[in-house]
């Protein structure tokens, strides 16, 4: 089982800026066996992208199903280590689908970084108030995304965080940066622009 893939998101956004752009994901919203690997969506619940399309197809549903499990165990950290050390990314998107369910499972990813300088990892999460009382390693990077159940603890003058928009034209004039389709302009490496704009789809 692989425990990183890319998306054709991250794909692109590889090509486009020549670095390597891996992803890890685990069920979106809930797991087969209903247990919430996004405790903090909302609205967003009805739009998610990972609920659709070629992510229920095949073997990819089962293959999130396994990372999940995965991800409650001891064996979680060494396992994604181990991973990194093979494939070699220079940037890992936590969670193409889901979000950090619970601080034990956070506190995982943070070993992971700490034991990885070299590698920058970055997520889009609902989990505000978590992340808000965590200390990030240099080479992490939150997003806090505009549709869940947190969303009022967003200060949008100082957080990173996101805003869908229905057009290209009315993200430019709200003066958010595009990361419709290249992913790392929603990360501070790439961008100074806190405001993150993506644009439905």
């Amino acid at each position: 089982m692989k425990l990183l893939t890319q998306n054709t998101k991250l794909k692109n956004t590889s090509k486009a800026l020549g670095v390597k752009v891996m992803n890890f994901g685990i069920p979106a919203y809930k797991s087969a066996s209903g247990k919430l690997t996004c405790p903090f969506a909302d609205k967003c619940v009805k739009f998610c992208y990972a609920r659709k399309g070629a992510y229920i197809w095949g073997n990819v549903k089962p293959a999130f199903e396994k990372r999940y499990e995965l991800s409650k165990t001891d064996q979680f950290v060494d396992a994604v280590n181990a991973e990194i050390k093979k494939a070699k990314p220079n940037y890992v998107r936590v969670h193409d689908s889901g979000d950090y369910y619970s601080k034990a499972y956070l506190k995982k990813w943070l070993e992971i970084a700490e034991s990885n300088p070299d590698v920058r990892f970055y997520s889009y999460t609902n989990s505000i108030e978590m992340l808000l009382n965590t200390q990030l390693p240099d080479n992490y990077d939150i997003i806090f995304s505009d549709s869940g159940k947190q969303v009022d603890l967003i200060d949008h003058a100082i957080h990173r965080h996101t805003k869908i928009f229905s057009s290209v034209e009315d993200l430019q004039k709200s003066n958010y940066v595009n990361a419709s389709k290249t992913d790392l302009y929603a990360t501070k490496w790439f961008s100074d622009n806190h405001r993150v704009g993506l644009v439905i789809h």
